[in-house]
């Protein structure tokens, strides 16, 4: 089978059969394609370990990030082993692919003190009963208050909401269920939210359907949508303007752990396969710890 077509076959896999995220499956098939470009549309059993290293290398000249390099290698792994399980190649050609090591970037962290600030300013605002302040404010105590991802809120429908128990029900990464607690505030800006706005911009669409958070002229809100508010809103309180919905989950998970959360209660909140992932905010904690512990301390 040629290069080409098994790589769409691949693809088709990793959707139907794995049912990885459309961002995951589309980055290794762009990545296999680059692969393409390098060695020609071959048969995919005439695929070596040195056509996988010029592969990497000429990534490597073009000064691609090693997130980038170690990402394509998995690609390259996840490929072979599943062209090898299909009978597609006698040998996997990926085994000593080595893959860079990845240095670990800390993750954003707003304080709490800066999101109370941001979400009590809007509290006053949605006051006034303006629909998307009202909604904005909902939003963004959702996402903190249940540190939940961006892809997540933006599928959310009204009936994944429990507001008498306080709980969210999410579709996460691999079409995953889990039910997540959020607070009071997040209680009170979604209740508002949907008795005093939602049905104002659900009037401004033929057919909003059953999503929770709607936009400007009563379709369901997407992701850019979401970062934008996220960015208008909470990025002048932290300084920047590279702030995203991401810095919220960040934030909340930080915020646990400091709070003496149990790690594996933080990894299922937030839905992470693994507690590796989770991990970094353990890190992200030592070093707030280490930099107060500087700060205070006669003897640092």
């Amino acid at each position: 089978m040629l290069l080409t077509r098994a790589t769409e076959a691949f693809a088709a896999h990793l959707e139907k059969v794995r049912r990885l995220s459309s961002a995951t499956v589309r980055a290794y098939r762009n990545d296999l394609h680059g692969l393409v470009e390098v060695t020609g549309d071959i048969d995919v059993r005439e695929v070596d370990l040195e056509h996988l290293r010029g592969w990497q290398w000429q990534a490597t000249r073009r000064g691609d990030a090693r997130s980038t390099l170690a990402r394509r290698t998995s690609a390259a792994r996840a490929f072979f082993r599943w062209a090898h399980e299909e009978g597609l190649v006698a040998v996997d050609p990926s085994l000593r692919l080595v893959a860079p090591k990845r240095g670990r970037t800390l993750p954003h962290v707003a304080t709490a003190d800066a999101l109370r600030g941001v979400l009590e300013r809007l509290e006053l605002q949605a006051r006034d009963g303006e629909p998307l302040v009202l909604r904005d404010h909902a939003l963004l105590e959702l996402l903190y208050g249940a540190g939940i991802r961006v892809s997540e809120l933006a599928g959310l429908d009204v009936d994944d909401v429990d507001l008498d128990r306080g709980t969210v029900r999410v579709l996460g990464k691999g079409s995953k269920e889990r039910v997540v607690p959020f607070g009071a505030p997040a209680t009170r800006a979604i209740a508002a939210y949907l008795t005093r706005a939602r049905p104002v911009l659900a009037a401004r669409a033929t057919a909003s359907g059953p999503a929770l958070f709607l936009g400007v002229r009563g379709g369901r809100v997407g992701p850019r949508a979401v970062y934008d508010v996220v960015t208008r809103e909470v990025g002048p309180a932290l300084g920047s303007s590279a702030v995203g919905p991401h810095t919220l989950r960040h934030s909340a998970a930080t915020h646990l752990l400091d709070g003496g959360a149990d790690l594996r209660a933080v990894q299922e909140l937030l839905g992470h396969a693994s507690l590796g992932t989770t991990q970094i905010y353990t890190h992200v904690s030592s070093e707030r710890l280490a930099a107060a512990y500087k700060l205070a301390h006669p003897r640092a």
